[in-house]
This record gives C-alpha cells, structure tokens and sequence, in this order.
C-alpha cells in the first residue's frame, strides 16, 4: 500500500510558516532521532533559505545511541547548522537550545535584539513537549498522535528569546516509500493513511536485519526465518492473542507490535544510519535523500 499524507490543514500551515520566516533569526528543527532523514521535511529547508539552524534529534532515547552520534557528527559538518541530541521532557536537555541558537546569531544580542526562534518539524515529533520543557509549563497541545498543533503560536521564554510554534507539516508526496514506511512505524504519519499489516511487516524485516536479538528476547520466537507474516503470527502466540476458535488474532498483533515499537519497550532503535544516505546527500533533504538498506 502506498503511504500519503497531507492533511488540508497543512495546505495553511505551509502559509503560516512561509509568512513566519520573514521574522526568524534562527530556525529550530525538530527531527526524530530514530530517522533524521525521514523526518526532515525538504519543503522546511526550502523556507528557510540560509537562516541558521538548530537541529534538534528529539527521542534520543528511542534510538540507537551510537548511530545517533553519527548523525550528530554527520549533521554538524554543515556550515550553518548545528545538532543536539535530547528528551524533550527532560528540563537538562532542553535547557541547552537558546544558547546554542544565540551562538548560530551572534548579532542578536543585546537591549531591543531578541533572538526570534521558529520551531518547526514534521506531525508528532515532540515540537509542542519541547516547547512545554522550555516554558516550564503547559503552553502548547501535546498528545501521542499527529497534527494536534493546528494554528502558530509565539512563547516569549524572556526578554531576549522567543519562540513560534508551528503545526507539523508533511510534504505533499511520500515519493520514497521506504521513508514513508519508517515514518509509519514511528508514528509520524496518521493511521487512516497507512496498512497495519504492511508496516508491521516492514518494520518486522527491517528489525530482523538490524536488531534480530529484539525480536528473539522480547518475543520469545525460537527462529527468524520465514515469512513477516509467520513473526507476526510468532508475537500473537507468544502473547496469547487468540480469536474465537483458536485462531490467531494478527490484527491485535500487528497493533500490539506497532505500539511497543513505538513506545520504545523493543529497545533503542534507529531506523536511519548516516552510512545509508548519498554521500552528497543533505540530512535535511528529507525522505528520498537515503533510505535504510539491509546489512
């Protein structure tokens, strides 16, 4: 099945974000640590132009903490651009960014100078927890689906920074599917645009070639090989999900198995390594710049 989403509150979220970048310094990038790539949105990095970046691999504790230091090293190559890793709950993490946007604007400093900051990134990244973490309290919407963020908010943090939130905003056209896959199996993309079983199946091979210990520790399946569907059928035995009659229930299974993957209780998992991409390649290109390949 392929995977499309672009909800039509986007089309105006793509208009908010066009007009905001006209009073933007430095722009804050918010990207999914499991997958940079995939969660870069490129339609983002065109509407920045040459502003200063600050990209931000938010989840750092869903992902495989080696590979996320290759793409903190891969991404801080970049002229104008630095990266961090962080917990967007977590007030220590946070606490990091309005420095490192004022080192990315030096100018900005002083009486009458705030440093005007866009915070941006693709549905359910963790925009609206980061900025709730910075703020200290509740100011923007956060629930564990995307496109909850509808409408651009500012948040002044003090007298010299400020914050505009921004609606998640996916491009038009998942042209590489793999990407759209990961986005999927993360959680990116909204239910109704996707098969379960597909992505579940997807993201059943990807964990069979790169993480093949998860499966077998979490889900007690004595083998490997086979078939997605026959793991799937695997996870529903181990868990006693059972129908009426004895049969199998795959279809609580492909959604039992989404939401651990998600939730991180599969372990630290990356989806994307730096290896994977072009070598030209931009880590804000977005989906289609590189795409996980099996070891």
């Amino acid at each position: 099945m392929t995977i499309n989403w672009f909800p039509g509150h986007m089309n105006k979220a793509r208009r908010e974000i066009t007009a905001a970048m006209r009073q933007t310094d430095v722009v804050i990038e918010v990207l999914d640590a499991r997958l940079p790539e995939a969660s870069a949105n490129p339609m983002l990095a065109e509407l920045r132009e040459d502003r200063p970046c600050l990209r931000v691999l938010a989840k750092a504790d869903l992902a495989d903490p080696a590979v996320t230091e290759r793409w903190l090293a891969h991404m801080n190559a970049r002229p104008g651009v630095r990266a961090v890793a962080i917990r967007a709950t977590e007030k220590r993490d946070v606490q990091r960014i309005p420095g490192l946007c004022r080192d990315l604007v030096p100018g900005r400093r002083g009486a009458g100078k705030p440093v005007r900051a866009l915070v941006v990134g693709i549905p359910n990244v963790g925009k609206s927890t980061l900025i709730n973490t910075l703020k200290g309290r509740k100011v923007a919407e956060v629930a564990d689906r995307p496109a909850v963020t509808r409408r651009r908010q500012r948040v002044d943090l003090d007298l010299s920074f400020s914050l505009s939130d921004t609606p998640g905003v996916l491009w038009p056209k998942l042209e590489d599917q793999t990407a759209a896959h990961c986005l999927a199996a993360s959680g990116g993309v909204g239910a109704a645009a996707f098969d379960a079983f597909d992505v579940a199946y997807f993201a059943l091979e990807f964990l069979r070639e790169r993480y093949p210990e998860i499966l077998t520790s979490r889900y007690k399946l004595d083998a490997l090989d086979g078939e997605p569907h026959q793991l799937l059928e695997g996870i529903a035995r181990a868990r006693g999900l059972m129908q009426r009659g004895g049969r199998l229930d795959l279809d609580r299974a492909a959604d039992l198995f989404l939401r651990e993957l998600r939730g991180g209780k599969l372990g630290k998992i990356s989806f994307e390594r730096p290896e994977d991409a072009s070598p030209d390649a931009d880590p804000a290109a977005g989906a289609g710049a590189g795409a996980p390949t099996a070891d």
